[in-house]
């Protein structure tokens, strides 16, 4: 039987409540890790911002080591994860470091797999403030030469790497993510309960410009006219572009209606899910598309964007709409929220195309990988 591997996990990226999606994805994969493997030792890099945060793990295979660095400067946390995170793989015996937040420690002795949620630094440069892309682009095709494996979460991020970096299809593997088992747990409660009570529309979503909130506020409005008793929540962390979407909303005279929750805990955020009539994703770019798939396993009825990787992802079961049209937006609002044929279908049809996502599959494969890595 193979040696047991020591693998370094690099979560020095990870500002708890400050990085979005990427922290559900780490600690769901981690948790997973722990309920799949009983034979490896991990070892979890973390930055100052998590001193106090409470990351127990089960197992007692899973070492949590703190290191003094502050992620919130960025250029201080890349300059420790290139400078003295090698060092410290290299005295703590690391077999393979798992890079989640994109970024590798070039000079690390032992192999990295690293992973790459989306490329929007290339597909939507525009996106980005123009002081932080010059960094993307270095580092992130820095960590695509220097990593043994690159696993992308969606076919559509792995086509990506594959076109942005060349010769980079040879060691990259697509690893679908998976899904909160408490989702599915609050399809049943919803299933039993009278959902005539409150009535909103949910959206889960950091505030930055691709996730197109502006136009969801838009065809908001028009769904409104005709259903005034709705509200929209938006439930997401505040990104580049929370102030003006805030202006937005009061130029649209929706403030009394829009409700940005900012980042909130996951009790909070399961409570939402539980009590939403309908459930929006209107971004003009995802890497995956997480909140997607929760909202499917939920049974929520649910309306996305017609992009790629929820083309992967919902199949039929979503309204798809434009996300360049607003009246389309508006519409396929009006078919989640009211249409009794779709509403019926989705408390079953979400629940089963949303089973096909397993955390502990995801931890299955990123340790097929990460062992293969280390030898």
């Amino acid at each position: 039987m193979p040696q047991p591997v020591r693998i370094g996990i690099n979560a020095l990226y990870l500002i708890p409540g400050e990085v979005g999606g990427t922290e559900i994805y780490l600690w769901s994969l981690l948790r997973a890790l722990a309920s799949v493997d009983e034979r490896n030792e991990y070892f979890v890099y973390l930055n100052a911002e998590t001193a106090g945060e409470d990351f127990s793990f089960t197992s007692p295979r899973f070492h949590l080591v703190h290191c003094n660095v502050k992620a919130r400067f960025r250029p201080h946390r890349i300059l420790w994860e290139q400078s003295v995170f090698p060092a410290r793989l290299s005295s703590d015996r690391i077999d393979v470091v798992l890079n989640p937040g994109f970024t590798a420690p070039l000079l690390a002795s032992c192999p990295s797999v690293t992973v790459f949620h989306d490329l929007q630094h290339k597909r939507h440069p525009e996106f980005f403030r123009w002081f932080d892309l010059p960094f993307w682009n270095l580092l992130l095709w820095l960590s695509v030469r220097r990593s043994r494996t690159l696993i992308a979460d969606s076919e559509a991020t792995a086509l990506d790497l594959e076109r942005y970096y060349q010769r980079s299809g040879a060691k990259t593997i697509f690893v679908p993510l998976g899904v909160d088992p408490q989702f599915f747990e609050i399809g049943q409660r919803r299933r039993a309960a009278d959902q005539r009570g409150d009535r909103y529309i949910l959206i889960v979503s950091t505030l930055h410009p691709h996730k197109n909130l502006a136009r969801a506020m838009e065809a908001f409005a028009i769904f409104r006219k005709s259903h005034p008793n709705f509200r929209l929540v938006i439930a997401g962390m505040r990104g580049f572009a929370a102030g003006q979407l805030e202006s937005h909303c009061r130029e649209l005279g929706l403030q009394e209606c829009v409700r940005f929750t900012g980042w909130i805990p996951r009790s909070e955020l399961y409570d939402l899910f539980e009590r939403a009539t309908a459930f929006l994703a209107p971004s003009q770019f995802e890497g995956f598309g997480m909140s997607v798939i929760e909202a499917l396993a939920a049974g929520i009825p649910t309306a996305c964007s017609a992009i790629s990787p929820f083309d992967e992802n919902v199949g039929s079961v979503a309204a798809r709409f434009d996300p360049g049209s607003v009246p389309a937006m508006a519409a396929a609002m009006e078919i989640a929220a009211c249409d009794p044929a779709f509403r019926g279908c989705a408390v079953t049809a979400g629940p089963a195309q949303a089973a096909r996502f397993d955390w502990k599959e995801t931890a299955r494969l990123t340790l097929e990988q990460l062992e293969k890595a280390a030898r």
